[in-house]
């Protein structure tokens, strides 16, 4: 059924093109005008109901304080090297003033924020310095030495700003700094919720990657060009998408820059498997349109496939109930569906357009072919790599010594697993942007004037229930607890009784020892300065936020990995009619997994070739990145899996024999596999060198788990225990058989009348 149905909407697009193309650019253009009209920009939320930190942030919006909200700080330091905030401006700026009128300029940059929209009440470090210089030390406003001020600034609830709130900080702080003798760096968690993500240069490279090697691939412009206009045209519809739904409900930063990846590695690589097959066809004589329906029949059947798969996976995030996961993944899925539609609508139409042209090489690729007649003569071959001698010699190597192939490849990828003994999650601080951000000078300059621990404040709320005897006890408490540096002075709503204690650990926001001092607060410190009254307090702040997400991502992590699990293995098998099969599958592509997973500790735990991606500093593992990762990886993974069984159940319905099967189709896949796993490699290691180290992440982890899936897994392991497994790959019981559907065939073989059926004797 979904072969037929593919068979006429291919060759039905392949047939009238130009008709396609203009749809998909009338689509392309009502999306990005609606994206503009109705779009808005994206916003973290590092919130989950249920979490300790989260009842903090209730308890703190029913005293009204204000404190639940969004904050921005805005740090200073005089331009001159020898000059404090200490000094007397009174001199007027002269020779004799090497506070050059500091004082002056940081009472009119609070005066000027203040001033901006939403700014519910700011700190007054000028203030302060006026009833003297112990005072400004004592609230936290200015540093020992005198040097460093702070003015933090008090929006309200996220969900009453947006980036135009960010950007007038940001434009006000460019239009002071020339005419103020101040150092003027901003950072906080309005940064953090409204800054624009990396990617456009990122994407630029991955592009112009995946069309060097698709080139190379197919020795023709023409056949580069497709995947690459198709891929442009799916993303560009995908990510406006992304931003209507950013107008309606809140859309993390980092799903435009993760769809990015995806959909670009995704995309291009469902447009490879069918074109590959188009020019197969075109190679035996067919019509172009013909070819067109046809590649779309066979090759796309595994891209509707490996795309739902990716899809129902993403979703699968919902069971950490972290809505920004929930809402980040299905804008990724939005993207990845684009992508399969386009590959089985607009692609064909490309093919269609072009005609006989893809069945020759351009210029370039005959002035390549006069320089290496082999090898080009090879890449037109009809059979592609399923002749290529090169592959089909390597696939029989391994299949005439299985053993110690098998052993020694997952020997490989459980040696590279073993980090994951030590992942720690949590959220890189702004200690880790590179020094051309303004954040990150923020962020140092806090540090070295009051210590780490001052950018990462945790709030403690507390109801005490009409017992003014708790928030006393709470305070001296806190206060003696190792992990506190200083503790600013309580905040009691006198409607509620509801006080908020704004709380400076002597850790930064990304140390373990942070986590551990909220944990410590939590669950031994504040219960025992409330006792068993009615009286309860709770830890909030960014800090404790964050590492409440981590936990709860890190619970939920083995239910999201049973539940894709089993539904692979469901899945496979009713393709594949085997039991062995998607049992291997599964066992293969957790060990690609957990190697990567192993890989990103190495590198950003413990910094190992970090600099090579411009890490700044080794940082924790990002909390919802694993989850996000086994997501996407155990999708892309069936990708190959179904392309490569598909070929091996293939031959080995035409021949019967398992060593013809698996040779054959392993070598005549491996080409495809490997120019796939080249572009997607390119794509996301393009966005392993932007500057957020979440980015990084996602980039490295999904270029590494890819190369070592499409390599190690696919070349070695799979051969290898195929032949090991012999005539078992295949078997099914029958009470089985009878039992389950008839799902869509993973191939478009079937035995021929004369062909004996497939024997299960041989190896």
């Amino acid at each position: 059924m979904l072969s037929k149905a593919l068979l006429r909407l291919g060759g039905g697009a392949a047939r009238h093109p130009w008709q396609v193309i203009a749809t998909w650019l009338l689509a392309t253009t009502l999306a990005v005008v609606a994206a503009m009209a109705f779009g808005g920009r994206t916003a973290d939320s590092m919130t989950a109901p249920g979490l300790d930190s989260q009842r903090a942030a209730d308890l703190i919006a029913r005293a009204g304080t204000g404190q639940e909200g969004m904050t921005a700080q805005v740090v200073v330091t005089p331009l001159d090297g020898a000059a404090t905030f200490f000094d007397d401006d009174s001199g007027g700026g002269g020779d004799d003033n090497r506070g050059g009128g500091a004082r002056a300029a940081l009472t009119r940059l609070q005066t000027e924020i203040e001033r901006l929209p939403h700014v519910l009440g700011t700190s007054d470090p000028a203030g302060a310095l006026k009833a003297g210089r112990d005072t400004a030390v004592r609230g936290g406003l200015v540093s020992v030495d005198g040097r460093v001020a702070v003015v933090r600034v008090q929006y309200p609830d996220q969900s009453r700003l947006s980036a135009d709130d960010l950007d007038a900080l940001v434009e006000l702080g460019d239009r002071l700094r020339p005419g103020m003798p101040l150092r003027i760096e901003m950072g906080g968690s309005l940064f953090y919720a409204f800054s624009d993500p990396d990617g456009g240069v990122s994407e630029l490279i991955g592009l112009l990657a995946a069309a060097a090697i698709l080139f190379l691939a197919f020795g023709s412009l023409v056949a580069a060009a497709l995947p690459i206009g198709m891929a442009v045209f799916g993303l560009t519809v995908g990510v406006a998408t992304m931003t209507v739904l950013a107008g309606v409900t809140e859309v993390p930063t980092f799903a435009p820059v993760l769809g990015s990846m995806v959909g670009l590695g995704v995309g291009i690589d469902y447009a490879l498997f069918v074109l590959a097959r188009h020019r197969e066809y075109l190679a035996r004589g067919l019509d172009p349109r013909v070819a067109a329906g046809r590649a779309v029949a066979t090759a796309g059947r595994p891209v509707v496939f490996a795309g739902g798969t990716v899809v129902v996976s993403i979703l699968g995030l919902a069971v950490a109930n972290v809505p920004f996961m929930t809402v980040g993944g299905l804008a990724v899925s939005v993207v990845v569906l684009t992508m399969v539609l386009a590959s089985v609508t607009l692609l064909p139409a490309f093919l269609g357009a072009a005609g006989p042209r893809l069945a020759r090489p351009g210029r370039i690729g005959r002035a390549l072919h006069r320089r290496r007649p082999g090898r080009l003569a090879r890449r037109q071959d009809p059979a592609g790599a399923a002749r290529a001698a090169g592959w089909r010699r390597w696939i029989g190597h391994v299949t005439r010594h299985p053993v110690p192939y098998a052993a020694g490849a997952a020997g490989v990828l459980l040696t590279a697993t073993l980090p994951v003994l030590g992942l720690r999650v949590g959220l890189p601080d702004d200690g880790s942007l590179p020094p051309s951000r303004t954040e990150r000078r923020a962020y140092d300059l806090v540090a070295q004037g009051f210590g780490p621990g001052t950018n990462g404040p945790l709030v403690i709320a507390t109801d005490p229930a009409g017992n003014p005897g708790v928030l006393d006890r709470l305070v001296a408490a806190v206060k003696a607890d190792e992990g506190i540096a200083s503790v600013a002075p309580a905040r009691v709503d006198r409607a509620t009784g509801i006080a908020t204690l704004v709380v400076f650990p002597t850790t930064s926001p990304q140390d373990k020892a942070t986590t551990d001092t909220i944990a410590r607060l939590r669950t031994d410190v504040l219960p025992a300065a409330i006792g068993h009254g009615p009286a309860r307090a709770h830890v909030g702040g960014a800090a404790a936020s964050l590492s409440d997400v981590g936990r709860r991502t890190s619970q939920r992590l083995p239910v999201l990995v049973a539940t894709v699990l089993a539904m692979s293995f469901l899945l496979l098998m009713l393709v594949f009619r085997s039991i062995l099969v998607p049992l291997k599958a599964v066992v293969l592509n957790l060990l690609s997994i957990g190697a990567a997973y192993g890989i990103m500790v190495a590198v950003f735990q413990w910094g190992w070739a970090g600099a090579l991606i411009g890490l700044q500093a080794t940082v924790p593992i990002v909390s919802f990145i694993p989850m996000f990762l086994f997501a996407i990886l155990f999708g892309l993974s069936m990708d190959y899996e179904v392309f490569l069984l598909s070929r091996v159940r293939e031959e080995y319905l035409r021949t019967g024999d398992n060593a013809t099967a698996i040779t054959e189709g392993v070598s005549g896949t491996a080409r495809i596999i490997t120019s796939a796993a080249l572009i997607m490699v390119a794509v996301f290691l393009s966005f392993a060198v932007a500057d957020d180290p979440s980015t990084k992440m996602f980039g490295l982890g999904l270029a590494t788990a890819i190369l070592i899936d499409a390599t190690v897994v696919r070349m070695v392991l799979v051969p290898a225990t195929m032949t090991l497994l012999g005539r078992t790959n295949w078997w099914l019981p029958n009470w089985l058989e009878r039992v389950l559907p008839r799902g869509p065939a993973g191939t478009d073989a079937q035995p021929k009348a004369d062909t004996p059926r497939p024997r299960l004797a041989e190896r």
